[in-house]
């Protein structure tokens, strides 16, 4: 497929539960919209049959859906790690990234960092993360640029989402992948030690971190490649399974497409 991309336009997550991974993403900071079907060409878009029900969560100028499928599909994998290929994270940028991380884990999150955020390393961008799952398995990070960086993020409290991370099995495979959708490489960086170990909950890994711009961000992809330890297939995964997220971008044609790892991506032709 020759299909071209400007920039990603929302993120898509599925949940079982809509009500409850709504009001955890309103503690967040998230606003939450009115509920509304999905409509029979996108469920038929992805493959599915039924119906579903979505709401539109906006946190600054980003968008997520929360999609309940009448016709559910599996659980997110309860013994997935930040090195498993399943993995897609969003990262929340906010100006207080331990405030956030409390809020987030009496909202019903679940720890990945295991002490709360750090500051990494300035070969590592010198920023505080911390990464935890929602009540649904999705994993997230929450990111606090610090003053003097060259960020455009500027205020209080939760601001918007910084970029989306997906783990990669060849980053040379995905860097043609994407970048044939358009988007280009930007600084890469090689990230081990403590504090890596500290925010992905891994015992030493060694992850190669390819951030891919697409023609207009934010948000932006960003690569990551786990060579300590080695992550496991995320096998077939549809819309409808949890691990099922969908990053949505504007595009010149309408259509579901997957990448190499199996990550799902929604082209939606801009009227």
């Amino acid at each position: 497929m020759s299909a071209r991309v400007t920039g990603i336009n929302s993120f898509a997550l599925t949940t079982r539960n809509l009500q409850l991974l709504a009001t955890f993403y309103e503690d967040l900071g998230f606003t939450v919209g009115p509920h509304e079907r999905i409509s029979e060409q996108e469920i038929a878009l992805l493959g599915l049959k039924g119906g579903g029900t979505r709401l539109i969560l906006r946190l600054g100028n980003a968008s997520v859906t929360l999609d309940c499928f009448d016709e559910p599909g599996g659980k997110y994998p309860a013994d997935a790690s930040a090195a498993d290929l399943c993995f897609q994270h969003f990262a929340l940028v906010t100006s207080d990234a331990s405030a956030a991380w409390e809020r987030a884990l009496r909202s019903g999150a679940t720890a990945i960092s295991q002490h709360g955020p750090v500051r990494l390393p300035p070969e590592a961008g010198a920023v505080t993360a911390g990464k935890f799952r929602d009540p649904d398995g999705h994993p997230l990070e929450v990111l606090q640029f610090h003053s003097g960086a060259r960020n455009h993020w500027n205020g209080d409290g939760m601001l918007g989402i910084d970029h989306s991370a997906i783990s990669v099995s060849d980053v040379a495979v995905s860097e043609r992948f994407y970048g044939a959708l358009g988007l280009s490489v930007r600084s890469p960086t090689l990230n081990q030690g403590d504090t890596q170990a500290v925010l992905d909950g891994l015992v030493s890994p060694l992850v190669q971190v390819v951030p891919m711009l697409p023609p207009q961000a934010p948000p932006h992809l960003e690569l990551l490649a786990y060579r300590l330890p080695a992550g496991r297939p995320a096998g077939a995964v549809r819309a409808n399974d949890v691990a099922g997220t969908r990053t949505v971008w504007d595009s010149d044609r309408d259509a579901l497409i997957t990448d190499p790892d199996g990550h799902l991506h929604v082209l939606r032709k801009r009227s």
